[in-house]
């Protein structure tokens, strides 16, 4: 059987993880966390605990910093919670501010510092998993790896990985780092399909051959990286949002998918979520989402990755592309 390329590493992370950007508030920093805003949290947090969801995801400037903050409550409150979870958390976007523009930043000094901020909002001794929040161009690969080092040695990160790069990227970061990266987070579901590399198909039908390049999925199987989909259900748009001004192929694959997900007696979600699963590399969906419901209604993913069929996969692919035939 198949595992996670995270479960080769030593962690037993679920199949599925909840993204924590909702938790807090509002996006200004102004705005204190609400009575309200931490119950919907803890919410979300027992909807996925109960439907076997082990993994958390941050980042340093979700709801500028109150996120982790809000999570870092429900941990106090129940400090057992820490060594049942995995806590990944992102950092190396600085947002705008009144002096200077939204960048990047993977120097060695934000990174640690950002690190220290994340741990003490959340209120733990280290996280499981350090992202680099998007590519920097201004990165210094033997930097980074000061950093990692210093974090690894100082216990305070166990794993280091990546997101939105592609394998140039990756490779350029990984010449200098002395542990190799464990995951990279990339928006991937039936609205975004770019990463099978759609073009092949249009390509065939122009008949001016195939171009593979290099591609993120072979790579990361072969380099034993975890894939993770960020908003892998697409903001609803096959689960039940209203689709008035949407495409065709959109509207016809909210169909299809609705038609599936009663004859198999599941949730849109659990179809939506089935067919990244089903993929041999093995994805690992974030939802995005603090709604206890839709937390809920995913929890038969797993199995319907299971269940589907290739020509069902295809059959949503193809749908999904616009390109039925």
């Amino acid at each position: 059987m198949k595992i996670m390329p995270l479960a080769k590493r030593g962690v037993e992370a679920s199949r599925l993880v909840l993204g924590c950007m909702p938790m807090g508030g509002t996006w200004d920093r102004n705005d204190p966390i609400t009575k309200e805003d931490r119950l919907k949290a803890e919410k979300a947090v027992d909807a996925a605990l109960s439907i076997g969801i082990n993994m958390f995801d941050h980042a340093n400037i979700y709801t500028q910093g109150k996120a982790e903050q809000t999570f870092g409550g429900i941990l106090k409150n129940r400090p057992e919670l820490r060594e049942q979870i995995i806590i990944q958390s992102k950092c190396g976007i600085r947002l705008q501010d009144e002096n200077t523009p939204g960048r990047f930043d993977f120097s060695k000094e934000h990174i640690l510092e950002a690190v220290d901020e994340s741990l003490k909002r959340l209120g733990v001794e280290y996280l499981d998993i350090l992202l680099l929040h998007r590519p920097d161009p201004l990165v210094k690969p033997e930097e980074v790896a000061e950093a990692f080092s210093t974090l690894k040695a100082a216990g305070k990160v166990r794993y280091f990985g990546v997101s939105n790069m592609n394998v140039s990227q990756i490779r350029f970061l990984q010449c200098s780092l002395p542990d190799q990266l464990a995951v990279n987070q990339l928006e991937m579901s039936l609205a975004h399909t770019d990463f099978l590399d759609q073009t092949i198909y249009v390509n065939q039908q122009k008949g001016t051959g195939v171009n593979f390049g290099e591609g993120i999925m072979e790579f990361s199987q072969m380099e034993n990286i975890q894939l993770q989909a960020w908003g892998p259900l697409a903001q609803g748009r096959f689960s039940g949002r209203p689709l008035d001004n949407e495409p065709e192929n959109v509207q016809k694959t909210a169909a299809l998918i609705s038609q599936m997900a009663k004859e198999k007696e599941t949730t849109p979600e659990a179809i939506v979520l089935g067919w990244l699963m089903k993929h041999p590399a093995m994805i690992q969906p974030i939802i995005g989402t603090s709604n206890e419901e839709r937390i809920a209604a995913c929890k038969d993913a797993e199995r319907q990755a299971g269940l589907m069929t290739r020509d069902e996969w295809y059959t949503l692919y193809m749908s999904a592309i616009g390109r039925e035939k």
